[in-house]
């Protein structure tokens, strides 16, 4: 990838948001050096202003930025790294440098299912999940009905602990199923982004 450095007096904006949350965390200044340090260890490094020098995210306090991704805008001049933090990002010890908690919990959904599509590829022995892909597709349709009972059964005559407990196997069952078709999570949604009328 090509950046225009120049164009900015050597320094290009980072913006660095979180690879499962989708949270802005926080914004950091990239030279040339850095950008290269950056892909080349995998961690986040910046050009600091006030140091005057490279600074890799999380050196000394140990909250570092593993990088998933980095894209740049249309005009090549900043940059968006989406990245794991391994800790909270700004210096007063918030999760984001915009007083922001780090948790979106429904893209966990999306998350889950990048880690069974993984799994779907890698298929690593005694993993649960490889079990169901080796089962076939009509063992994980037969989990995903039984889910769907047990959750039906747990709504009328349980309690609210396990319909949550079950509703959580029927999700994973049906993103199971749903990999192995070759669909995602994100399929659902658009289907239901089509069916809603206001």
């Amino acid at each position: 990838m090509k950046l225009d450095f120049e164009k900015t007096g050597g320094l290009i904006p980072a913006i660095i948001q979180d690879s499962k949350t989708g949270k802005v965390l926080m914004l950091g200044y990239m030279n040339e050096e850095a950008y290269t340090a950056t892909k080349e260890s995998g961690k986040v490094t910046f050009f600091s202003r006030s140091k005057n020098r490279l600074w890799m995210k999380g050196e000394s306090s140990g909250n570092t930025l593993t990088v998933e991704e980095i894209l740049a805008d249309c005009d090549k001049d900043t940059l968006l790294i989406k990245a794991v933090p391994a800790g909270p990002v700004c210096h007063t010890g918030n999760d984001t440098c915009f007083k922001e908690k780090n948790n979106e919990d429904i893209l966990f959904l999306k998350y889950l299912q990048d880690f069974i599509k993984k799994r779907h590829q890698e298929m690593p022995e005694g993993s649960y999940t490889t079990a169901l892909f080796n089962k076939g597709i009509n063992r994980m349709a037969q989990k995903v009905g039984e889910e769907a009972v047990e959750t039906v059964i747990e709504a009328t005559n349980g309690t609210n602990e396990g319909l949550l407990y079950e509703a959580s196997d029927l999700i994973y069952h049906l993103i199971v199923l749903l990999t192995s078709k070759g669909y995602r999570i994100e399929d659902l949604a658009r289907e239901l982004m089509k069916r809603h009328k206001e």
